[in-house]
């Protein structure tokens, strides 16, 4: 299974070398369009090899991606964890009857409780 794991990343570094090296002529990345900076008189323009900027997107859409779906399951981690601390709080509940009855069998709960004498 290492393997393959190690095979599959070999794969995608291979890729991602072909793909920058097919890549490197050089852009200019502009922060705002042309007659907005010219408005405001600043010029925020970068010059960066093709690949990089591919890269940078990727990353910034696997980013946006990955905090979006965190956001989006929030709810279903509130839930797990209300489902968590009741089925603790039962857990505890079931110990408690059990030293009340002094039922040291881990069988049927149900029928321990209705031999149980009652209070």
């Amino acid at each position: 299974m290492k393997t393959l794991r190690y095979g599959f990343w070999a794969i995608v570094g291979l890729c991602l070398i072909i793909v920058g090296l097919g890549n490197r002529a050089e852009v200019t990345v502009q922060a705002m369009p042309t007659p907005f900076a010219d408005f405001l008189q600043i010029s925020p323009n970068v010059s960066l090899p093709l690949f990089i900027v591919i890269f940078l997107s990727v990353g910034a859409g696997l980013l946006i991606g990955f905090l979006w779906e965190w956001v989006r399951e929030f709810r279903i981690r509130s839930d797990a964890r209300a489902k968590t601390r009741e089925v603790n709080a039962l857990r505890r509940e079931v110990a408690d009857l059990r030293a009340k009855t002094g039922s040291t069998d881990k069988g049927d709960d149900v029928l321990a409780l209705l031999d149980a004498p009652a209070r």
